[in-house]
């Protein structure tokens, strides 16, 4: 049997396939960053997935970075997504939140004037992001977080996650990887807080863990995933020892009996981030980072993954898990329409013909 497509369950989620569609962040969201019925439309047509991760979504205003991401935060944002979740369920679809708080890793202009840009550390982020025009800008100089306000923080992702239940999403995954914030307080570089939250990597990941405890009691540990890429150096992370890092997370939530981990696998100097994953996490992995289809299957017929996640070739490819199963070629996407969605324009959005069409 096609080890692509016998059925997972990993936590709550009981996939039809382990076929999972990767977070991508697409800026297509509506003038109140709000998914628009275009949105709607995208996810509706990607439901043969197992799971859908959707794209990066901002737990509160202060969490933004890029223009026309959306929230989950305000009312017309979870009316929004509770559309988006009526369509991927009428599929016969799962679909969960990806909670994206960029910390650091934002452009002034592409936030609300009231909004701040808020860090572990007052140190900006050295790598420029793209602004509302698309030219990339330089990021603003962050303000540290108290200590007593990071239980505010951790409160505006708990809403969020309610927010997601209360829409009819299925769950949430917290992107803990890509140099926002919850990596941020796990990189030794980002991090140079003296207070509970800094120094040592126990004191580094206490964040990411009080956070992921608070999501657990809110909707069940069971529907909360995490998603890490240890060793990234995406928007200026340079961690002195990301597998010490990577291990003390996993072995302080462990217990926590979330739904899984999902594992952006890129390749490391002295170690395996995969082998380190199933050394220090007990529960189930979705394995992501340029699989082939016959990548895919061996990494889940011995048994190194639970399922496994694509990104570029879910954007060309809506109906992917169909032509995964038939072996049918996979159209390539045009990147020069990944960022550029404006309004009504499906333009390399939803006008990639399903194989039957």
């Amino acid at each position: 049997m096609d080890p692509l497509f016998t059925p997972v369950c990993l936590g709550a989620f009981e996939l039809a396939n382990r076929v999972v569609m990767a977070p991508m962040t697409r800026d297509r969201a509506g003038p109140q960053d709000e998914p628009t019925d275009l949105m709607v439309e995208y996810y509706r047509q990607r439901a043969s997935a197992g799971l859908i991760v959707t794209e990066g979504t901002q737990p509160s205003p202060n969490g933004k970075g890029y223009w026309r991401t959306p929230g989950i935060h305000s009312p017309v944002q979870v009316e929004g997504w509770r559309k988006v979740a009526e369509a991927v369920h009428g599929e016969g679809g799962r679909i969960v939140v990806q909670l994206m708080h960029v910390g650091r890793a934002s452009v002034r202009a592409n936030k609300a004037a009231d909004a701040e840009t808020v860090a572990p550390s007052a140190l900006p982020c050295p790598d420029p992001i793209p602004g509302p025009d698309g030219v990339p800008a330089a990021t603003e100089m962050p303000r540290a977080l108290e200590t007593g306000e990071i239980d505010s923080v951790i409160a505006e992702y708990v809403a969020a996650a309610r927010n997601a239940r209360a829409a009819g999403i299925d769950g949430v995954e917290l992107h803990c990887a890509s140099g926002y914030l919850p990596m941020q307080f796990l990189s030794s570089n980002s991090n140079q807080r003296t207070d509970r939250y800094g120094g040592s990597a126990q004191n580094r990941v206490r964040f990411v863990v009080e956070v992921l405890e608070s999501l657990a009691k809110a909707i069940g540990a069971d529907r909360v995933g995490l998603r890490i890429c240890p060793g990234v150096t995406f928007n200026g992370m340079a961690d002195a020892d990301p597998a010490e890092t990577c291990a003390t997370l996993l072995d302080a939530i462990d217990p926590l009996g979330l739904a899984y981990c999902h594992l952006i696998h890129i390749p490391n100097t002295g170690f395996d981030a995969l082998e380190l994953v199933r050394a220090h996490w007990s529960g189930p992995v979705i394995e992501n980072c340029a699989l082939t289809p016959e990548k895919a299957r061996a990494v889940l017929a011995e048994g190194k993954a639970d399922a496994v996640s694509f990104g570029f070739a879910f954007i060309a490819n809506p109906d992917l898990a169909q032509r995964l199963r038939v072996g049918a070629p996979l159209a390539k996407a045009d990147r020069a329409t990944f960022y550029t969605g404006m309004g009504d324009d499906r333009r390399g959005y939803t006008d990639y013909p399903a194989l039957n069409d």
